[in-house]
């Protein structure tokens, strides 16, 4: 998890505290989308779970 975030000289990467590393934060949306997809996809693509999706994918990708 990142517990608290400090943007690095490059506007697209985040340092990770906790792990003491940095995110690449445009693969780390593509990934998070590609699991929100695929929970959709699970779902059926029924209307009106499009951000539950992506914050439960979030949180698969970041636990």
């Amino acid at each position: 998890m990142i517990k608290e975030s400090i943007k690095n000289k490059n506007a697209d990467s985040l340092l990770d505290e906790e792990f003491g590393r940095f995110v690449d934060l445009p693969d780390h949306d593509n990934t998070i989308a590609e699991l929100a997809y695929y929970k959709a996809q699970n779902r059926g693509f029924e209307a009106g779970h499009e951000l539950d999706d992506w914050l439960e994918a979030e949180r698969d990708l970041l636990f």
